[in-house]
């Protein structure tokens, strides 16, 4: 039997738990974006700019639609499960947990047959150039039909993640990662499969993590453990599940919904600042990552707590987890700033792609830090049930002001820097109202105060 590892984070060193919990996801995030890092990398290395920006750009903020609305609703089950597992209510987990992994199943299958169909209506849709629009399209209905593996693996490793347990999701990743560069390297470098092959060895890898997580939590000896043959939806938990996990769903589809306009914009500039995007995409996530895990970390923190009835460790864990993402956001804009163009250099040698992409780069990094108050105060109410308002704030500030940015402002300038400032400006008014709603309306506005003495 395998031993059950968790975490209960309702006692013990604030600092130590977080960045326990918090390491294995950032790693284990790491080795999710190198999924398509490693093909645009081997594809930009061995198809050229033309394939480097069909494997990115466009295609990668389509299938990031699709997976965010379910990796939000996904928080939903994470934080219902985590409240549970701090109440020790050990029947409630395991109905979440089967509730869970048949939700995942069939939302897996149902999105993987219409985003095949729908790929190249999709695709027109969002200014691709035609020399791009024969290798973008199989790499993406390829993708799709191989959608569901990954929804199962986002959700098997969020159950684990909610009782506290975040290294299990980091091997599985690790493992599966390594498996796509090596099928990367094979049906493209050796078959000669182009986009093709990368989107064939992104799907296998995927296979293999999902068949590792459902293994795993078919073998634990707690309140986890998965039976297959008890797979059933339990609609009263479903139901509370969903409603906290569709408002960041919608936020995500939202932020995503803004950032197909933002590149069907930079579709209409060419080819070249097409691929500098793809790989500008591709070496911003060292710092979405990051601020995402730590987001992941705050939110399993207060979950935990606000469940067990905690609510000084809850707002203890939010000033450390500020703490904590104004030092990483530090260093990551320290290396991005030092070794940046060298980073793009691995994607491409195209002189004037490299040119464009060090241009984005260097406007884009010094704005990181207007995004830290977003992830983690968001991150912080959604532990506590408290996920509606942080969405709403979100589409106001970030999403429907980037929306308005694009239609009003872009077509009169029509260049990538003017797109380009729809980021720090939506980050910039969103925290502002993070700020106001945290210390002036949520249910913590009681509980934090300004003048907490930290022990």
């Amino acid at each position: 039997m395998e031993r059950t590892k968790k975490l209960d984070m309702t006692k013990g060193n604030i600092t130590f738990q977080l960045l326990q919990f918090f390491f294995p996801i950032l790693l284990g995030t790491f080795f999710q974006q190198l999924y398509n890092t490693a093909d645009a990398v081997i594809v930009g290395q061995n198809v050229g700019k033309i394939g480097l920006a069909a494997v990115g750009g466009t295609t990668s903020t389509l299938i990031n639609l699709f997976i965010g609305i379910f990796v939000g609703l996904s928080s939903g089950f994470s934080v219902i499960i985590s409240q549970h597992y701090g109440a020790k209510n050990n029947k409630l987990v395991s109905a979440c947990v089967h509730t869970a992994l048949a939700f995942s199943l069939i939302v897996g299958i149902v999105v993987s047959i219409f985003g095949a169909i729908f790929s190249k209506f999709m695709l027109a849709n969002m200014n691709v150039p035609e020399n791009m629009m024969q290798m973008a399209l199989p790499y993406l209905q390829i993708y799709f039909l191989g959608l569901a593996p990954n929804l199962i693996y986002n959700m098997g490793a969020g159950l684990l993640r909610a009782v506290g347990d975040s290294k299990t999701p980091l091997i599985f990743l690790v493992i599966s990662c390594f498996v796509n560069i090596v099928l990367d390297i094979v049906l493209i470098q050796h078959m000669d499969m182009g986009v093709t092959g990368a989107a064939i060895a992104t799907v296998a890898s995927q296979i293999v993590s999902a068949v590792l997580v459902i293994i795993v939590l078919c073998r634990r000896d707690d309140a986890l453990k998965l039976r297959l043959n008890s797979l059933h939806i339990n609609f009263y938990e479903l139901k509370k599940m969903v409603s906290i996990g569709t408002a960041a769903a919608m936020q995500s589809a939202m932020y995503t919904i803004a950032n197909i306009l933002i590149q069907a914009s930079i579709n209409s500039l060419g080819t070249d600042t097409i691929a500098a995007f793809t790989a500008y995409g591709k070496i911003d996530t060292l710092f979405f990552m990051t601020i995402q895990s730590l987001g992941i970390s705050v939110t399993t923190f207060t979950g935990q707590n606000y469940g067990y009835g905690n609510k000084e460790r809850v707002k203890k864990g939010i000033i450390y987890g500020m703490i904590l993402s104004v030092i990483v956001t530090g260093i990551v804009m320290l290396l991005l700033k030092l070794f940046g163009r060298s980073i793009y250099t691995l994607f491409t040698q195209d002189e004037n792609v490299l040119n464009i992409g060090t241009q984005m780069l260097n406007f884009m990094v010094v704005a990181f830090p207007a995004y830290i108050i977003i992830e983690i105060f968001s991150g912080s109410l959604r532990g506590i049930g408290d996920s509606w308002i942080p969405m709403i704030i979100t589409a106001s500030g970030v999403c429907i002001l980037r929306i308005l940015w694009i239609l009003a402002i872009v077509p009169k300038y029509p260049n990538i820097f003017t797109i380009l400032w729809a980021y720090p400006i939506s980050w910039v008014t969103t925290s502002i109202l993070f700020l106001i709603y945290m210390f002036g309306f949520s249910k913590m506005k009681a509980w934090i105060k300004l003048n907490m003495y930290f022990n």
